[in-house]
């Protein structure tokens, strides 16, 4: 066969040489080793300062809690803690025995015991046996030492009952005297009102028109018109009794539909009367009476008048008894004050009148109260607030239920109301005779087994039965003793009661709930003002 030529020939595939494919594929190799160990490089050298942050904060955290050092067994700051605690046992010890260089001694080893600890504590790190030794050696050398004096763990222990016991006793008496000192300032006058009814007395004294408009007042038939609304307050206080008139009559829609009855001792009737003649109170009609001429309140018909009389009773409060045991409100002088009780005899001393509206005198009103006289009591003769919402305010909290008097005819669990903000149903109090019922539960309590003292405990028992609870806002309780009352409460409380120690007319009173009783005292009364800078 014959080969065709050249031109015409098929190009030859040229093959690439084995050695060329192996020289890439080393290339290849070398490439992918660089980059593994590149990228390797670079995550040590970010990790590694983070390992070295995270060593050093964990090295922080072990040096600075030492807290933990001081509760663990085998630490040095542990012992030194220890042997400085028995050391302070033993320094008592020492000094009740005379031994005083022993407690010089015992003292200086604790104050180097407490300036080590200190710098440990500061520098973050633990303490080490070369610092120890010294003061754990000292330490328990003085231990021994205080031991082999018959300082034994038996006598440290009676010593330490006997101390612990003197200071509760301490404490005791610290808190009772306190209380003390606490009611003494809540029934103490201050300067500034003792010198206003001063001044009002000498007015009363030297201006005979005043004794004529008392006189024609007293003549009014103003007071005895039952379409009108009336008010009773009984106190000696003249400037609370002044800001619970002048508060009410400024939230009245008609406040010359207003009505206030007054009882007050004979040392401030005739400061009251000059004060009430002397100032307007928008039109409202206010009487003003002395107690002391209410000679129907007599021994014969009131038990409470002869328990107060009685000698036992006056020793009770004035004569300066000691006994820790009574709590000191149980002493306070209110309560062998008439004026206190007077509230138990309303239908005496108004026997003309229907329906009345009683209040403290620590006391201000926000809103009208007239609407307290059409509201519905449903038969019932007292109108109040109920206080069980209160933890304690229920009748097993006021009355001796183990006396069988008393858990015979009540519940335990009844729930407790105030006085303070009452309405009072005087036809219905007539007739289920509610006087006669409070001079029987005196009678009863003349030995003070059924309830301690004050008006509350007789008036549960009195009116038990007879109480119509009424809506919580219009009577607000707590303003004298607690400083966390809801501002929402109070806000849309008719009645704001201070009830306690802390008066807003004294300086102890609560700096919160002052403002809401200043604003209704007359600071501009030229009286008033001067006794105030005074």
């Amino acid at each position: 066969m014959r080969r065709r030529a050249a031109e015409h020939r098929r190009p030859v595939r040229r093959r690439i040489s084995y050695w060329i494919w192996a020289l890439l594929g080393v290339f290849c190799f070398v490439g992918f080793v660089l980059f593994v160990v590149h990228h390797n490089h670079d995550r040590d050298r970010v990790g590694k300062p983070m390992m070295e942050k995270d060593e050093k904060t964990e090295s922080t955290a072990v040096h600075l809690n030492f807290t933990e050092e001081m509760l663990s067994a085998s630490s040095l700051a542990r012992q030194l803690a220890e042997q400085m605690t028995l050391a302070k046992a033993y320094i008592i010890i020492a000094k009740e025995h005379r031994n005083l260089h022993l407690a010089w001694e015992l003292s200086s080893n604790i104050r180097s015991c407490q300036l080590l600890l200190s710098k440990a504590a500061m520098r973050g790190e633990s303490i080490t046996m070369d610092e120890a030794e010294p003061i754990i050696k000292s330490l328990s050398s003085l231990i021994f030492k205080a031991q082999d004096a018959h300082y034994d763990i038996a006598t440290t222990i009676m010593t330490m009952k006997s101390h612990i016991q003197a200071l509760e006793e301490r404490a005791h008496a610290a808190t009772v005297q306190s209380s003390i000192f606490g009611q003494l300032a809540a029934e103490a006058l201050p300067k500034s009102l003792h010198c206003l009814n001063v001044k009002l007395t000498v007015d009363w004294m030297k201006k005979p028109a005043l004794h004529q408009l008392a006189h024609e007042g007293k003549t009014s038939p103003r007071l005895v018109d039952n379409n009108l609304y009336h008010f009773c307050i009984f106190s000696d206080n003249l400037l609370a009794v002044s800001a619970v008139v002048n508060s009410t009559v400024s939230n009245a829609d008609h406040p010359k539909q207003l009505v206030f009855h007054i009882v007050t001792n004979g040392v401030n009737y005739g400061a009251m009367q000059a004060w009430f003649l002397s100032n307007d109170f928008k039109g409202c009609m206010v009487e003003i009476q002395n107690i002391e001429n209410f000679t129907w309140l007599n021994s014969s018909y009131s038990p409470v008048v002869r328990q107060l009389h009685d000698p036992n009773s006056q020793a009770y409060y004035f004569g300066g008894s000691q006994d820790f045991d009574a709590e000191p409100k149980f002493r306070n002088p209110k309560y062998s004050s008439l004026l206190n009780h007077l509230r138990f005899y309303i239908p005496d001393i108004y026997p003309h009148l229907e329906k009345v509206v009683f209040l403290d005198d620590d006391v201000i009103v926000q809103k009208d109260l007239t609407q307290l006289f059409s509201l519905d009591l449903h038969g019932n003769v007292n109108g109040a607030v109920e206080t069980c919402l209160e933890a304690f305010h229920r009748f097993y909290k006021y009355l001796n239920f183990s006396n069988p008097m008393i858990s015979s005819k009540f519940d335990p669990q009844a729930c407790g109301w105030a006085f303070g903000m009452n309405v009072f149903d005087l036809i219905a109090w007539r007739r289920d005779n509610v006087t006669w019922k409070y001079h029987y539960w005196q009678e009863q309590n003349t030995d003070r087994t059924l309830w301690k003292l004050g008006t509350l405990p007789p008036g549960l028992l009195s009116f038990y039965g007879l109480t119509e609870p009424l809506d919580r806002r219009w009577h607000v309780l707590g303003l004298g003793y607690d400083p966390n009352i809801d501002s929402r409460l109070i806000e849309s409380g008719a009645v704001l009661h201070f009830n306690g120690n802390m008066k807003p007319w004294l300086k102890l009173g609560i700096v919160r709930y002052k403002p809401l009783w200043d604003r209704y005292v007359n600071r501009n009364h030229r009286y008033l003002r001067g006794c105030l800078l005074s």
